[in-house]
Parts: structure tokens; sequence; C-alpha cells
């Protein structure tokens, strides 16, 4: 599974997924300042799993039918820390059943939510 950190998602977080052996690329690093559409774009392409703080993926993906990415998962509370993010990502892999592939997975502090992508 490789993700795709958007300009939002903490740096530290990105690390911390990295050493944990996860593979991730950052938006900040390799193409910052990026529209979002180059980014789904490029999740598309590579096969990849978004993590963004971003709301307007959703509209982008279901309302204006933009290329739809292996996942996306929308973290809607803003981190009260860099590493909670990362935290957060560990969290969803703990539940049991739940997939990131396929879906739109919203992400708050006392539920996760699911909907598949079209």
């Amino acid at each position: 599974m490789k993700f795709l950190a958007n300009e939002n998602f903490p740096l530290t977080s990105v690390r911390l997924l990295r050493e944990a052996g996860y593979a991730v690329v950052s938006i900040s690093e390799d193409m910052a300042g990026v529209k979002d559409s180059v980014v789904l774009s490029h999740a598309v392409s590579e096969k990849m799993i978004v993590l963004t703080f971003d709301r307007d993926y959703g509209d982008l993906i279901y309302k204006l039918r933009l290329p739809v990415p292996l996942g996306v998962v929308y973290f809607r509370s803003d981190p009260v820390s860099p590493r909670e993010p990362y935290e957060r990502v560990l969290d969803l892999f703990q539940i049991e059943g739940l997939s990131l592939e396929g879906k739109f997975t919203v992400v708050d502090r006392q539920r996760v939510r699911q909907r598949p992508l079209p």
C-alpha cells in the first residue's frame, strides 16, 4: 500500500509512517504548490491512497468527476500535534475489516466513516 500525503499533511507524520515501513510520497517535498487535480492524477497513475486534511477532495471526486485514486483518507479535524495524523493512520489499521482501497474514508476524533469511491 502506497500513500500520497497532501501538502497539508504534516511532514513529521510522513517521516514516522516511513520509519514504520510505509511507502509515502509527500507533495510538500516533491511537488509543492501543485493543484489538487494534479495530486489526484499522480495518485491515480501511481496507485496511491491520498492522505489529506483538504475537504475539497470529496467535491473533486464525486461532483466534478476528476480521476479517482485508489483511496482517500480525509482527516476532518486539525491535528493537535504533527504526530497525531501518523497515530490516526495506525489506528485505522487496527479496525477489523476496514479497507482503505476503493473508499473515501473520513476520520475524525470520534469515528471513522467510509463511502465507496465511484
